[in-house]
């Protein structure tokens, strides 16, 4: 099983490439991965025996191993999908005569969609089946959105995006809710072992149904599937009679032994199913559109099909799971047949189409055998099916008397319809319609080749082959059937003759009336205007609005513009929902300690000093330090409580921070103007000390929460014995939650690209200029500075040459010129030392990023770019690539992702050396954190320098004073 999955990611990889070289041909090749599969499953056939597992161990934390389990349901509907996809792989060969780049990335999603198919259906694990679940809508809609350029193909991907999206949300909470109840994960022992009855149980069971009705299209879900219409026909063929469309009913199917008895299951699955089968048969008989035809035909089936696998009984299941093979045969018979058409004649309304049959003979004799299965006409495996249906469900035990023969007269009555929409159908396609002479769409038609009709002819012919062969039939649909409830009932085989019993009246009555109708409407004596439950595309529509004009109304009274009023309302959400889920949990003990050193006294008052003078002072500059005064004093506590790496880290993000702030703040006046002077605002007040005490007494409660001895005790032993560091810090960040430092560097990287792209409005890319670079455009003195003839000064820092005498500083430079190399030296011990030592690839990258901060605050941007002339986003880059790279070079060693191993060996002068892997994690972040300083010196150093500051008067510019005053006289 694996290796079948292995070869249908292998090839859906490969497609583009084929098809690029190949051509339309390249279809040929690629059908050959799921011919395979199809008949790797027909030579693995479950049988007697038990089913055959495989195992991959995957994210066991999570209970995400991924668990293939083939039983004799999941071979069926396997044999479904690799097949039926093999065919309408073939007959896209005939299908896209003008093979453009987007054909080949078709190609690639069709292979890749019969590859998730297969996952689904074979996976146990359900945390797993969901991921190939949300696969398979992923690729629905990029399949149905292929014609990217029709806005009726972007509405059509997206209406199916958001509906099975939101169904498959709902699916996921149920399976959670279902796996943790019943302790295990696993379809089998969720099956076989299923948890008591109850409120709770009935949620889950009915999330997981939300998912599985909108995958299958199921009334109210239903809108979705004749909207996808507007994709390809080979799309139409494959995921929307064939493969996505049962992932549903498979899983109902699959649940059914263990839950059909519960009353949330049977409203939703038999009553849903029922009035979906009815109203779909409706829709079709009013469409022309011979896809829209059976796409509300499908709608109808997928109801059907769902009533019959859902009741939960053994001789249903029986008549359920032959239907869902009689379906995917004919009704990927008859989409292939209107592909065919549509190719040939340009159109697919009935009525312009006229004389057609006579046209393509072999065509309509295919299309006719489809439809008669699809009909439920003797000798086709439809009519297996639904003889057996209507025996089965009126003498079911699984539902009470009354309401088993309510679903047996509306299974009819669809049924009705089904055989009405069958013959227009028909007769809309390949009928004369009285004309003499074919309609001018026919006349101007091409033939289509054999090729084209021969995949269709294959799944025609089997329709009327299982109808014959019903041994075969019974022999595969019967191994499920005998995991239903029988209720003591013994299991009936299929045979087209039971005697004349109750099916053969509602079969009678299902041609005399389906005719009948279908005569009226023909004859136009009946119009079906009337839609029982409105037009569910409307409804669609309005509750998008309804969600537009809401969000807009929330936003219009949330976010007015006005920077106070929106942080305001973040704050009061952040104060309210944790107070108020606070006093709502249980709080069974809050222990309180006092100071322990008197240090931690004047640390605490030098805080509050700050933070209130950060309050009441006007100039910007002042305010900025005072505000880093509590972050320094927040370093001095971790230093106090014997952390000093959270100590140092927290010193180099301060001084980084004030930093940047100076940098942005040059281009600000030095204070405030008085039209902001806004004086005291008492609820601005309560609402920022209400907030302050809310985050002191999560932190008391949560600390008293702990109800064991904490992790902290043996995480520096752990560290050491399986991270191989002692200094437990950094262990945590390289090893044990690596996964949350890769996210949060990728969050760095974003951060930096977004501030460069707002600065660097045109081109964002580039390494800072040089002292070279300025020299070869000297001649540019309008935009570039040239250096005063009268400072004779001596230059310590080249990138000085090319600064305002005014704005530079000998003890600065000269310093620089003696603190560079030292602090470069210490950012490298820093990230050597780190994993046994204060320090790390962080608090390295940091310490770098403050040498180059201090280079361009003596030197201006042109040193800057002597510092290191390299671009930042290449840093980025690389930093990045290294640390993914480090996380599956592990896999590829056999371990699991991020983590540790050591390499030692022994060198000359040096000795015993040991390398943990986890450095090289590290060098990644260390080349992040460096790229994000020196990406933030260009946009907000380097780039503002030679911009001038907006809305500002020349007059105002030269008399106002700037906060960048402010910064030169501190420097």
């Amino acid at each position: 099983m694996v290796a079948v999955l292995v070869v249908l990611i292998a090839t859906a990889a490969l497609a583009p490439f084929v098809i690029s070289w190949l051509g339309g041909r390249g279809f040929y090749v690629l059908a050959l991965a799921p011919a395979y599969g199809f008949i790797w499953v027909c030579t693995h056939w479950p049988g007697s025996g038990p089913p055959h597992v495989e195992t991959i161990t995957w994210v066991t934390a999570l209970k995400m191993d991924i668990v293939l389990r083939m039983d004799d349901l999941a071979a069926v509907m396997c044999l479904l999908v690799l097949g039926v996809g093999a065919l309408v792989l073939c007959y896209c060969a005939e299908y896209f005569t003008d093979v453009r780049r987007r054909v080949a990335g078709f190609a690639a999603e069709m292979v890749a969609f019969a590859a998730a198919m297969f996952g689904l259906v074979l996976s146990d694990n359900m945390l797993v089946l969901y991921v190939f679940w949300e696969i398979t809508t992923v690729l629905s809609f990029l399949l149905v959105g292929f014609y990217a350029t029709r806005a009726t193909s972007r509405r059509a991907a997206t209406q199916a995006l958001l509906v099975t999206t939101a169904g498959g949300l709902a699916m996921l909470v149920g399976i959670i809710m279902l796996g943790e109840r019943a302790g295990s994960y696993l379809l089998s022992d969720v099956i076989a072992h299923p948890p008591a009855n109850g409120v709770y149980l009935s949620v889950a069971i009915g999330l997981i149904l939300v998912g599985a009705l909108s995958k299958s299209a199921i009334v109210p879900f239903h809108f979705w599937l004749p909207g996808a219409m507007a994709a390809p026909t080979p799309v139409s063929s494959y995921l929307h009679a064939a493969a996505m469309v049962k992932a549903g009913i498979y899983l109902i199917a699959r649940l059914a032994p263990a839950y059909s008895h519960i009353p949330t299951w049977q409203i939703l699955v038999i009553g849903l199913g029922s009035v979906t089968m009815v109203l779909g048969g409706w829709r079709s008989l009013r469409e022309y559109d011979l896809k829209l035809i059976l796409a509300f035909g499908t709608v109808s089936q997928l109801g059907f099909m769902g009533v019959l696998l859902g009741i939960g009984d053994a001789n249903v299941a029986v008549a359920g799971l032959t239907m869902l093979i009689a379906h995917a045969l004919f009704k990927a018979t008859l989409f292939m047949s209107v592909g065919v058409i549509d190719h040939s004649t340009g159109t697919r309304d009935v009525r312009k189409l006229a004389r057609l049959g006579r046209r393509v003979p072999l065509l309509a004799g295919i299309a006719t055998l489809a439809a008669a299965s699809m009909a439920g006409l003797p000798f086709t495996i439809g009519f297996l099916g639904k003889e057996t249906a209507f025996a089965s469900v009126w003498d079911t035990h699984a539902l009470s008397e009354w309401q088993a023969h309510t679903v047996d007269i509306v299974l009819v009555v669809g049924s009705v319809l089904t055989f009405a929409y069958s013959a227009r159908f028909l007769w809309g396609a390949f009928s004369d319609k009285k004309r003499k002479r074919p309609s001018p769409a026919v006349a101007e038609m091409h033939n289509p080749n054999l090729a084209f009709q021969l995949p269709a002819a294959v799944l025609a012919v089997l329709s009327v082959v299982g109808g014959f062969a019903y041994r075969g039939v019974d022999a595969l649909v019967e191994p499920y059937a005998k995991t239903v409830p029988d209720y003591g009932e013994e299991i009936e085989h299929l045979s087209p003759w039971h005697g004349f019993t109750i099916a053969v009246v509602f079969t009678i009555i299902v041609i005399v009336a389906g005719t009948a109708l279908f005569l009226a409407l023909r004859s136009r004596r009946i119009r079906l205007r009337w839609t029982p439950l409105g037009n569910a595309d409307r409804i669609y529509d309005s509750v998008l609005r309804g969600a537009d004009s809401a969000s807009q109304a929330l936003t219009a009274r949330t976010q007015s513009g006005s920077l106070p009023v929106t942080l305001g309302i973040i704050l009061l959400t952040l104060i309210i929902l944790p107070t108020v889920v606070l006093f709502l949990g249980a709080r069974n003990r809050l222990t309180l300690h006092g100071f322990d050193s008197p240090l931690q006294v004047v640390v605490g008052l030098i805080m509050v000093a700050a933070a209130v003078a950060a309050t009441v002072m006007r100039n910007r500059l002042a305010a900025t330090l005072v505000v880093g005064v509590t972050g320094y004093s927040l370093a001095v506590l971790f230093a106090v409580y014997g952390a000093p790496d959270l100590a140092l880290t927290q010193c180099l993000v301060e001084t980084l921070t004030l930093v940047i702030f100076v940098l942005v703040l040059r281009k600000f006046p030095a204070e405030f103007e008085p039209r902001h002077n806004t004086g005291f605002k008492p609820l601005r007040a309560v609402i920022a000390l209400a907030f302050g005490a809310l985050l002191v007494v999560l932190g008391l409660f949560a600390a008293a929460a702990r109800s064991t001895e904490p992790l902290h005790v043996d995480l520096p032993e752990a560290a050491y014995k399986y991270g191989h560091g002692a200094n437990a810090v950094n262990v945590l960040l390289v090893d044990t939650r690596a996964w949350d430092t890769l996210s949060e560097v990728s969050v760095l990287l974003v951060a930096a690209t977004g501030v460069a792209s707002m600065v660097f409005r045109n081109r964002r890319f580039g390494s800072a200029p040089r002292v070279a670079d300025a020299a070869r455009l000297q001649a540019d003195k309008g935009t570039l500075p040239t250096r005063n003839d009268i400072d004779n000064r001596p230059t310590w820092l080249r990138g000085s040459t090319f600064r305002d005498p005014r704005h530079r500083s000998m003890v600065l430079e000269a310093t620089t010129r003696l603190l560079f190399p030292t602090m470069v030296v210490l950012s490298l011990y820093f990230f050597f030392a780190g994993h046994n030592a204060p320090g790390g690839g962080f608090a390295g990258g940091l310490t770098m990023g403050m040498a180059l901060v201090l280079r361009y605050l003596a030197g201006g941007r042109y040193e800057l770019g002597e510092a290191l002339p390299i671009d930042a986003g290449r840093i980025l880059g690389l930093g990045l690539a290294i640390s993914v790279a480090t996380a599956l070079g592990s896999l590829f060693a056999g371990a699991p992702a991020l983590s540790s191993a050591v390499i030692s060996f022994d060198m000359p002068v040096f000795g015993h050396v040991k390398i943990v892997t986890a450095l090289f994690f590290d060098l990644g972040v260390y080349l992040i954190v460096v790229g994000l300083v020196l990406d933030i010196l260009r946009s907000l150093g380097a780039r503002l320098d030679i911009e001038p500051t907006p809305r500002m008067s020349a007059e105002r510019r030269r008399t106002a004073p700037t906060a960048g005053d402010s910064v030169e006289a501190s420097r």
